[in-house]
C-alpha cells in the first residue's frame, strides 16, 4: 500500500511553556479522517559540534544529565539564541563548553534528532585547527569535565573522509 503524503490538520492547538521548552498538543485530522491528539516539545535550534585535535583525539564533554540520573559522555552543543547563525552559536558553545576555539570549520548539514517527540533541529559541525585557552565559560548548571578521546581505530584510516579532504 503506497503512503498517503497529505498532511495532518489541525484542529486545535495547546501550548504550555515550560522553563525553556514548549509543549504542543495538537487536536488532528487524519488523511483517513480519524481524530487523535499529537503532543510534541518544541525546542530553539541547537548545534552540536566534533572537536577534532591534531593528533586524531576527539574532545568530548563529560557531564550530569538529570533525565538520566547519571553522568554522560557527548559532543559540546547547545542552543541557537534568538538572531544567531548557527555557525556562530557553535563557536560560542565550543568556548563556553571546552575552553577551545576553532581556527577552521565545516558544516555537516543538520539533522532532526527526535522526530516523532519534538521539532529540534541539530546543525552539525566539525571543528579543527584547535586553540585551548583553558578557560570554559559555563552556565550555573553545568559541571562539565572536558576529556580528549582516541578514536582513532584500524578501520578507520583518518578522519579524512569527515573532512571530505
Amino acid at each position: 500500500m503506497k503512503p498517503n503524503k497529505e498532511n495532518w490538520k489541525v484542529i486545535n492547538r495547546k501550548q504550555t511553556v515550560v522553563s525553556r521548552f514548549t509543549i504542543i498538543t495538537d487536536e488532528v485530522e487524519l488523511p483517513n479522517r480519524d481524530k487523535l491528539d499529537f503532543s510534541y516539545i518544541h525546542f530553539q535550534q541547537g548545534v552540536c559540534i566534533l572537536p577534532l585535535t591534531n593528533d586524531g583525539k576527539v574532545i568530548v564533554l563529560e557531564q550530569y544529565r538529570h533525565a538520566f540520573k547519571s553522568w554522560e559522555y557527548e559532543l559540546p552543543a547547545g542552543m541557537v539564541e534568538h538572531g544567531e547563525e548557527p555557525i556562530e552559536a557553535a563557536k560560542r558553545e565550543l568556548l563556553e563548553e571546552t575552553g577551545v576555539k576553532a581556527k577552521s570549520w565545516k558544516s555537516l548539514g543538520y539533522l532532526y534528532p527526535s522526530p516523532g517527540s519534538t521539532s529540534e533541529v541539530i546543525h552539525l559541525f566539525v571543528a579543527t585547527d584547535l586553540i585551548n585557552t583553558n578557560h570554559q565559560h559555563l552556565d550555573r548548571s553545568e559541571n562539565i569535565k572536558v576529556q580528549y578521546m582516541d578514536f582513532q581505530k584500524p578501520e578507520f584510516d583518518s578522519f579524512e573522509a569527515i573532512l571530505g579532504k
